[in-house]
């Protein structure tokens, strides 16, 4: 699973509103170390590109990707794996505020149901690679 989300290049193939995806910079060796990605997404007439920065540690298997420029105040999601027997737990965190009060209070009225297709599209494409996996929910924190 650690695979599947560290392949950012991917997530156009499979990632609903995710349009478009560019590394800009990359500094990594057997999944650990540091990329620079710019990612355009789409939902209705909201269109956005940011970039982040994503660091990816394979040893504690952890993804954390940070803000660097867009249309966010802030924005930050952070992976975590876990081996379990037949499989592994994926948690995830996502925490963002937009700079325009309009997009924030946009976005808090379509997030919920943006967040669970994405998420569900990761399960989908986490089954279609390793086969059936269960299905649960990260958190969300959609700022104030």
């Amino acid at each position: 699973m650690f695979d599947l989300v560290a392949d950012v290049e991917s997530y156009p193939d499979f990632l609903p509103h995710c349009v478009a995806l560019r590394i800009l910079s990359q500094d990594v060796d057997d999944g650990a170390g540091t990329l620079t990605a710019e990612m355009v997404v789409a939902y209705g007439a909201f269109r956005e590109r940011f970039k982040s920065c994503v660091r990816l540690d394979r040893a504690s298997r952890t993804i954390e990707a940070s803000y660097l420029d867009g249309p966010f105040r802030k924005l930050y999601n952070f992976w975590r794996f876990v081996d379990m027997p037949g499989g592994s737990e994926v948690d995830f965190t996502i925490d963002f505020e937009f700079r325009s009060l309009f997009l924030q209070a946009a976005a808090a009225t379509v997030f919920e149901r943006a967040f669970e297709k994405m998420s569900d599209a990761f399960i989908i494409r986490a089954e279609e690679v390793y086969g059936t996996v269960a299905r649960t929910r990260g958190e969300t924190n959609a700022g104030a």
